[in-house]
């Protein structure tokens, strides 16, 4: 039949898109047949033959041979003079089949029909992609830098896929520019319209979980179990792991001698400080340990509120807290308690004032607060860098000067 752009396309579309035959005959299939519906009303009658592999493709229409003066149904029925005039002795009753030009659809069908076959070639990559990336979510994928923008970095795999690392998700030390391939996990697939969007993370403890399965042989094998990953990305992580093998040291196995196995990983996450530390089931020593490197004197748990107390000396409240207070916050996502720093054998300066006796004028989720970083008289927090202890509390600026500005008039009354 005619050699036009649409039979001729059909090795183009196979090639290019990957697509199986069977799949691209049933696409084929169902772009013609809604044409025929449109043009004859119904495509109960047809019999479509395709050849992608060639290029080619037949249309036959099917009908009952009636007498003249009795044609009803002009898709369905043929008269007895037409139907002899495609063969001489056809008799009243019997079926015709007769071939259907392509250009007997019209021209703007035709074009129609090519769009229509576009169209639904999309639709099923776009499928195929969102199912292809639903099963890697949580997965490490890598992909080049295509494009900065400054909300979000555009990435582009090996088959030419668009993956989307948004700003949020990027590790605050990231810097990324044109062609540098980039690591992260597979955290989402959305359908934008028609279209799967993407979504890669740096951030996501995922990540640094599977950075240790890709890194560390033992937990790759399963010999090593990651119990639990915690993160403030870029700036500190704690993991805790264990085994089932008593001969395997699963910390000194993921550590490596100096170092050596877990630099890798550190590097790839712009230098973030990564605790290991061996997972128990009894809650006041898994504490103790998430605390490093503090060196906690006693813990005491109340399991109704989910609350510890965390009683520390003096001089291991600081390390217990961290930098930014990241230490000890950590430390209570990764064990599932609110932990409260108790100062231990420390008894109050000459004049200074628990903090706990201004409840009155300052709410007591705030006492709560500072109380968490160790800070629980009216000098300890006057000792302090207003700067510091808003980097290492939940509370706004406001709210520490006022606190402040009441216990410097108790002070100076």
């Amino acid at each position: 039949m005619e050699n036009i752009a649409l039979i001729e396309s059909f090795s183009e579309f196979k090639d290019d898109k990957l697509i199986d035959r069977v799949t691209l005959m049933a696409i084929l299939e169902d772009v013609f047949r809604n044409a025929l519906k449109k043009k004859y009303g119904s495509d109960d009658n047809f019999d479509i033959i395709i050849n992608p592999d060639k290029g080619d493709m037949e249309i036959w229409r099917r009908r009952i041979v009636v007498a003249d003066d009795d044609l009803d149904l002009e898709n369905e029925e043929i008269t007895l003079t037409d139907a002899r005039k495609i063969e001489p002795d056809f008799e009243i009753g019997e079926e015709v089949s007769e071939e259907v030009k392509l250009i007997d659809l019209g021209r703007r069908a035709i074009l129609a029909l090519r769009q229509n076959l576009i169209s639904k070639i999309h639709e099923h990559d776009n499928t195929n992609l969102y199912k292809q990336f639903k099963d890697l979510i949580g997965e490490i994928y890598t992909a080049e830098v295509h494009h900065v923008r400054p909300r979000v970095v555009i990435l582009v795999d090996d088959e030419g896929n668009e993956i989307v690392l948004p700003k949020e998700k990027q590790i605050p030390s990231d810097f990324f520019r044109k062609g540098d391939n980039v690591r992260g996990v597979i955290e989402s697939v959305e359908l934008k319209g028609n279209k799967p969007q993407i979504i890669m993370s740096r951030t996501a403890d995922k990540f640094l979980e599977k950075l240790f399965e890709q890194e560390i042989p033992e937990v790759f094998d399963g010999l090593i179990m990651i119990k639990k990953v915690v993160r403030i990305p870029g700036e500190k992580a704690k993991v805790a792991v264990d085994s089932y093998d008593d001969r395997i040291d699963p910390v000194g196995a993921c550590v490596g001698m100096k170092g050596s196995r877990i630099h890798g990983i550190v590097r790839e996450l712009g230098n973030e400080n990564i605790d290991v530390i061996n997972y128990t089931t009894n809650a006041s020593l898994l504490i103790t340990r998430a605390l490093s490197p503090a060196k906690v004197s006693s813990v005491k748990i109340n399991e109704e509120t989910k609350r510890a107390e965390v009683f520390l000396k003096l001089e291991e409240v600081s390390k217990a807290i961290g930098r930014g207070g990241h230490n000890i916050k950590l430390a209570g996502l990764l064990t599932g308690y609110e932990l409260d720093v108790i100062r231990e054998g420390t008894a109050l300066e000459e004049d200074d004032v628990e903090l706990t006796e201004f409840s009155d004028e300052i709410d007591g989720w705030i006492i709560d607060e500072f109380a968490k970083i160790g800070l629980d008289t009216a000098k300890s927090i006057l000792s302090q860098n207003v700067n510091d202890l808003v980097r290492r509390t939940d509370l706004e600026e406001e709210t520490i000067l006022e606190v402040i500005r009441i216990l410097k008039e108790e002070f100076e009354d």
